[in-house]
């Protein structure tokens, strides 16, 4: 699969002429999908695997989000990494190998659209979606329809809701009136995007931190913006002063998500909260200037196939777009910076999910609809991915009258699943609801039940290994052990 999604992939999901390997077509009703993000695309797939059409609704580019810029399925809005790809000892990375494992679409296309990223898997975000698009529109199970949906008729036996943080205020209400309850929001911002040729490498530098690589990668993948303590500290009274976008009175009480917070809230939380956070220096040293080490960095990252674009890790902002410029080109290396897009912000909404769906994604007040992706309340494009590859195997197996399997409590799918059904605990008192969006996390999974032994000395550099990386990488091999035993049918499913 080439950066145009014309090329056809070569693996088992496909055959020699690039259609999807499927079962015999079964003659029943098709479960309906609304939304084609991460989440609608791979519950789409994952139920035409079992032989169980699809109807994928879609409402772009008939109707765009604030966030959206095409009408391809799986787009990208927001950066373009799936973060750590590291499998021993992340979540995030098991997850990605555990959707591997299961035949993910999204994982597959990720892993043929991998850019230079260091340690993390991030996707020339175009050739990505063009490509999952492709895959849907040539599977002869899957009926796509440009279309808003804002009823759900009776006739629909089977529907999956994965219209994402962006539903329409149309479905939106429909959600609302079928849960009795207001669903949650959140805002979610955005970071710019500047154009290679713009930056200056007098004074920028290629290097990922301590030198790690990755897939796709080559230990210097990152362009690297040193900042002296005056400069750090001009720029963070800059940014406390700048000018941010107003909120509508309606949106005043919106919180944020932790895990993409603005630069200008962070900088309102401490002065030094952004050298901690996306602006941290360690594990960088210039190479034009060893000593001393620069007291914050700026990280820019590829976003495209070609190399043209790179994104300004962790800067996602809702300073005004003029202030932005201002800003920016403040940052050593980045003072002619050409900005292909500037940063912004758009609300999310999510269900209260532990109370309101089942262990298999149904709404427990009308079984016939399931939830997935970021509406259940986990955070992440891979997390919503995973979602939906669950809700469309449960689907599938539903109407082929089998009961469906859920994965074993061990595994990321397990946990962040486990999370989002009945893992969370209301706070006693009286207020706004407790459960959050949440990317996977070791804290989902169950403790290991057992010490792991005592960590090595590693041969690279000598050290005793961390206990905790120890523990993590224990986590991984019972996870990805259990998960190959669930999906063999070695290992009874967990019980709803």
């Amino acid at each position: 699969m080439g950066s145009s999604g014309s090329a056809k992939p070569r693996s088992r999901l496909f055959d020699r002429r690039g259609a999807p390997n499927l079962p015999v077509m079964r003659s029943i009703g098709p479960i309906h999908i609304i939304g084609g993000g991460l989440a609608g695309s791979e519950a789409a797939w994952q139920a035409t695997r079992r032989g169980v059409p699809v109807v994928l609704h879609e409402m772009r580019p008939d109707r765009s989000t604030a966030a959206h810029k095409t009408g391809q399925l799986a787009e990208l809005v927001c950066s373009n990494s799936f973060r750590s790809d590291d499998a021993d000892g992340s979540a995030i990375g098991l997850l990605h190998a555990e959707m591997r494992h299961l035949g993910s679409l999204v994982m597959q296309t990720a892993d043929t659209h991998k850019l230079p990223a260091g340690g993390a898997l991030a996707v020339d975000r175009d050739g990505f979606a063009a490509a999952i698009t492709a895959a849907l529109e040539r599977n002869p199970l899957v009926e796509i329809r440009r279309e808003e949906i804002g009823e759900l008729p009776a006739e629909w036996d089977s529907v999956i809701i994965a219209s994402g943080p962006l539903t329409s205020p149309a479905l939106a209400e429909t959600v609302r009136a079928l849960t009795g309850e207001d669903a949650l929001a959140f805002f979610d911002a955005i970071a710019p995007i500047v154009h290679r040729d713009s930056i200056d490498f007098d004074v920028a530098w290629f290097q990922s931190r301590y030198d790690k690589a990755g897939p796709g990668g080559s230990g210097a993948d990152y362009v690297n913006c040193p900042l002296t303590r005056s400069q750090y500290d001009d720029f963070i009274g800059a940014l406390l002063a700048a000018e941010k976008i107003s909120f509508h009175e309606f949106e005043a009480a919106t919180p944020y998500f932790d895990g993409c917070l603005p630069i200008e809230v962070m900088a309102e939380r401490g002065r030094e909260t952004l050298r901690h956070g996306p602006m941290k220096p360690f594990g960088l040293t210039n190479p034009r200037n060893p000593s001393p080490k620069p007291y914050a960095v700026v990280q820019l990252r590829q976003d495209n196939k070609l190399g043209t674009l790179f994104n300004m890790v962790g800067f996602q902002t809702k300073l005004k777009h003029g202030e932005q410029v201002r800003l920016f080109r403040t940052i050593p290396g980045l003072a002619n910076a050409d900005f292909a897009r500037l940063g912004g912000l758009h609300r999310n909404t999510f269900l209260n999910s532990p109370q309101l769906l089942d262990g298999t994604l149904r709404l427990k007040a009308a079984p016939r609809l399931r939830f997935a992706g970021q509406i259940t309340g986990c955070e992440g494009y891979v997390e919503s991915a995973a979602i939906g590859l669950l809700a469309g195997r449960f689907a599938a197996a539903e109407l082929l009258g089998e009961a469906p399997s859920l994965p074993p409590p061990t595994t990321a799918h397990g946990s962040l699943l486990g999370h989002i059904t009945g893992g969370h605990i209301e706070t006693i008192d009286k207020g706004p609801r407790s459960f959050q969006p949440m990317n996977i996390n070791f804290g989902l999974f169950p403790p290991l039940g057992f010490e792991p032994p005592r960590p090595a000395i590693t041969p690279e550099n000598g050290r005793r290994e961390d206990r905790s990386q120890v523990r993590k990488r224990a986590l991984c091999l019972r996870a990805l052990s259990d998960l190959d035993a669930w999906i063999t049918g070695a290992m009874p499913h967990a019980a709803e």
